[in-house]
């Protein structure tokens, strides 16, 4: 709570405006006691009662009446504030819970890609979802109750204060036992609850790959497999739960038992003194109805330790994930405009957090304008080399530079805001086509998306559909065939006009004709900005400015096509290889 205090200082006021509305709710609440006591000493003493002496009314009806009225204003307030406080509290609640869930995940997409292909999908949706969602609950519920229940103590134990501090003694013995209960329970349920958090998170991420996954689960008719895995985890969780709950509820016949004792101590030992003459019959009244209003909420603190360690654990890992480093930050530099498009590595050395290198010694130059074509067998570096270029990743050594600046020191509008991108495994969103392409420049009008997909070869398709652009694909476009996909892909890229144009096997999964189409489009976006090219298939970068062969993370050669067949090296057996003039 004092990291989130320092964090959202915003919400400082509310927060105050809050715990004033639940103080003098609660005051409000203790009154209607203290006016029952009120009313036995009236009807036991007459003109001499307190509230006699106070109004100086001698009529117990008057007296009474006076009561009445105070008691109506009283419940009036409570009303009004407890009210008040509960749209305060939970309006609190919404509204950092909101800011968190948005920070978070905004920091979630700054952290570099590595930290998301190491770090299980389900466990940071859990974190975003059920995580701050447990700290709405402990804002709504857990910390109200417990500012209740302090204040239920401290002003009750002014009023046994005032009447005998003997039966104040015994009233509040109970409480210490309460508290040492909930330390120890606290203790015990920490574990507990962090087990939960795992367990949640597994689930999820179980759901979230299925779900993905749910085609190849048809085809290897795999369902009642991958339900009994479900099952699993759900049941790995239901456990977590239990023992959780079981530990919490255990909490409550121990607070029980320490309100007995309590409760028992204000009747009997109260009850002598007012036998005795020494406690007026009113009080005795007061103090037994306020032994009940300061021991039974004691009930709901396990309830309340409950929410807390929920609560505590979700902000744990929440404020975890907040302090997460960037390790690829934004520079601050900016490019003039229009990016020229020259593409340059130096001395590259790359790989994976603590892995080898994957990439050694890498000298590659690509002028801007020309098309540079990068290919090699699995496994040689090809998709790494361009993580760089994007700077999904910082190389371990060397520079990569974008017009003659590393872009270690651009900030993202001038580096990833120039360049068109298109994956291998091609993402689209659930939207509708017009949507996915206008992706890549948001406001570009409807001529300028259609002039996109023509240019990718992807217009005759899309206009064919029943809906045409306005057709809606599925999540990840699961609705549309591989090659489509890579054509809208590529038509969102085209249509931001970039400087740079990087394509991770864009071509993989269309046919021949559909092939020599998008050659062609890329020839002509090719002659307004530079192009790199990742490819298995040489027959789509037969074309290219210049070829570069990786092998095993090394340049093994460079040159055009027919350069490097007449060079009879590792690109020319690779050729014999996909045209059928060698066996594999």
């Amino acid at each position: 709570m004092r990291e989130l205090w320092q964090r959202y200082r915003r919400y400082r006021s509310r927060f105050v405006l809050a715990v004033v509305l639940s103080t003098i709710n609660k005051v409000a609440d203790i009154v209607p006691e203290l006016l029952i006591g009120a009313a036995v000493d009236v009807v036991v003493r007459g003109a001499d009662s307190f509230v006699g002496e106070l109004l100086g009314v001698e009529s117990r009806h008057a007296q009474l009446g006076w009561l009445a009225a105070i008691n109506v204003v009283v419940w009036i307030v409570e009303s009004l504030t407890e009210y008040a406080a509960a749209v305060t509290w939970r309006g609190l609640a919404q509204g950092l819970q909101h800011d968190l869930r948005v920070q978070a995940y905004d920091h979630v997409q700054h952290l570099d890609l590595g930290w998301h292909e190491t770090r299980p999908q389900g466990s940071t949706l859990a974190t975003l979802n059920d995580d701050v969602n447990q700290l709405e609950r402990l804002l709504d519920v857990g910390i109200p109750a417990i500012l209740q229940t302090a204040l239920n103590v401290v002003l009750v134990g002014a009023v046994f204060a005032a009447a005998s501090w003997e039966l104040t003694l015994y009233a509040f013995l109970p409480i210490p036992l309460v508290v040492l209960g909930s330390l120890v329970f606290q203790r015990r349920l920490e574990p507990l609850y962090a087990r939960v958090r795992d367990a949640v998170a597994d689930l999820s991420g179980a759901l979230g790959a299925n779900l993905s996954g749910i085609a190849t689960i048809k085809a290897f008719t795999a369902e009642d497999r991958e339900r009994d895995r479900v099952a699993g985890f759900s049941t790995a969780y239901r456990e977590a739960n239990v023992a959780a709950i079981r530990s919490s509820a255990a909490f409550v016949p121990l607070v029980r038992m320490a309100i007995l004792a309590g409760f028992t101590c204000t009747l009997l030992l109260g009850g002598w003194a007012t036998l005795n003459g020494d406690l007026e019959l009113g009080l005795y009244s007061v103090l037994v109805f306020m032994t009940q209003r300061l021991l039974w909420p004691m009930t709901a603190v396990a309830e309340v330790l409950d929410l807390y360690q929920r609560g505590r654990a979700s902000t744990a890992r929440i404020l975890g994930l907040l302090d997460e480093p960037v390790t690829v930050p934004a520079g601050s530099a900016v490019l003039a405009r229009p990016v020229r498009g020259r593409v340059e590595l130096r001395g590259v050395r790359a790989g994976y957090a603590d892995g080898p290198d994957v990439l050694h010694d890498i000298d590659l130059l690509v002028p801007a304008g020309q098309t540079h074509a990068i290919v090699g067998a699995t496994g040689a570096g090809k998709s790494s080399l361009l993580r760089l270029v994007l700077r999904f990743d910082d190389p371990r050594a060397g520079q990569v530079l974008l017009d003659g600046t590393d872009v270690r020191d651009l900030d993202w509008d001038s580096l990833r805001g120039s360049m068109g991108y298109v994956a291998q495994d091609v993402f689209l969103f659930s939207g509708t086509i017009a949507d996915n392409i206008a992706y890549g420049r948001p406001g570009a009008s409807t001529e300028e998306v259609r002039a996109a997909a023509a240019a990718a070869a992807a217009a005759a398709f899309i206009e064919a559909l029943p809906a045409g652009y306005d057709t809606w694909v599925g999540e990840r476009g699961v609705t549309l065939s591989g090659g489509q996909r890579q054509r809208i892909a590529l038509a969102r890229a085209l249509l931001r006009d970039p400087g740079v144009l990087v394509l991770d096997e864009a071509t993989s999964a269309v046919d021949n004709e559909t092939e020599a189409a998008i050659q062609e489009s890329l020839r002509r976006a090719g002659e307004r900005c530079t192009t790199i090219v990742v490819a298995h298939r040489l027959s789509t970068v037969r074309h290219a400015d210049r070829i570069w062969v990786l092998d095993a993370g090394r340049i093994a050669e460079a040159g055009t096509h027919a350069e490097l067949v007449a060079r009879d090296g590792l690109y020319a057996a690779l050729w014999r290889v996909q045209t059928g003039e060698a066996v594999a």
